[in-house]
């Protein structure tokens, strides 16, 4: 069975009691609408801590004009039951005023420099402001040992592993793999946004990944590699914000510093009014 709590005075009775119990405690952050990806991020928080809080909250600071904070779909009680059948101890569901008392426009807010600025955060100005002060208000609400974050959101999990270096957060990160549909389209909230039509079309994606994958390990030109790529995201009907290949720290494989052959493939495209974003990790 899978507590819902809602009040922070009560989170904090039922955490400071495991500690008590000298018990290990997990934070599984997740805006809610959960799926097979989510619930493979509490099975992994389970083998790593005792117990497990899941957060679901729908952060309005982390989402930029005219983007889909207002639709994003909210789904608690189907949310529950699957932390239920997961294995979660507690979904924390706090209220907008519990995480930023004083309104989400005039919180106090945290922003990781350079690293997000870039991909994701040059075409979402602020998005990674947003989710650096949310994650950094749900570390204090549960007081981790120990918190896991996909690898679907790449960037993002750098931009958390930044942060908690740099503040000393107490906690251990844990990143777990990414969850694939048959087809490899990768496990999202926003894929149920495509209609019938679009979702076949999206597995394109993780096959542009791959070609990328490919090319580069045959040493094609980064810059011919990454063009191809869009040409072929654009031929099946996306619209590319970027189809780059990075090192391991999101930096140009030309840029200087260590560099140990790890790669990554990134991709962000629309396709119809749904934005999808993916990952390919490898080496030369």
């Amino acid at each position: 069975m899978t507590d819902v709590i809602k009040e922070l005075d009560a989170l904090r009775e039922r955490v400071g009691q495991w500690r008590r119990e000298g018990l290990r405690v997990a934070l599984v952050p997740t805006m809610g609408n959960l799926h097979g990806g989510h619930f493979s991020l509490v099975e992994l928080a389970r083998r790593h801590a005792d117990r497990v809080v899941v957060s679901i909250f729908v952060n309005p600071a982390q989402f930029g004009p005219g983007e889909d904070f207002d639709r994003y779909p909210r789904t608690p009680d189907a949310d529950v039951q699957g932390l239920a059948d997961a294995g979660a101890d507690v979904a924390w569901m706090p209220s907008l005023e519990t995480v930023y008392p004083y309104g989400s426009e005039a919180a106090v807010r945290l922003r990781v420099p350079g690293i997000t600025d870039v991909l994701e955060g040059a075409h979402r100005p602020g998005h990674f402001d947003g989710v650096a002060t949310v994650v950094a208000r749900l570390f204090n609400h549960v007081q981790p040992d120990v918190a896991v974050f996909g690898r679907k959101d790449y960037q993002q999990l750098a931009v958390i592993r930044y942060m908690v270096h740099d503040l000393a957060f107490p906690v251990e990160l844990v990143a777990a793999d990414i969850l694939r549909e048959d087809d490899g389209l990768a496990m999202s909230s926003r894929n149920q946004y495509l209609d019938g039509g679009e979702r076949p079309v999206a597995a394109e994606i993780r096959r542009a990944l791959e070609g990328m994958a490919e090319a580069a390990r045959a040493a094609r030109p980064r810059q011919l590699v990454e063009q191809e790529a869009r040409e072929r995201l654009e031929a099946a009907g996306f619209v590319v914000d970027y189809a780059v290949l990075r090192r391991t720290d999101l930096l140009e494989p030309e840029a200087p510093g260590n560099d140990d052959g790890g790669r990554v493939a990134l991709v962000a495209a629309r396709l119809g009014g749904t934005r999808l974003i993916d990952n390919l990790e490898f080496s030369l």
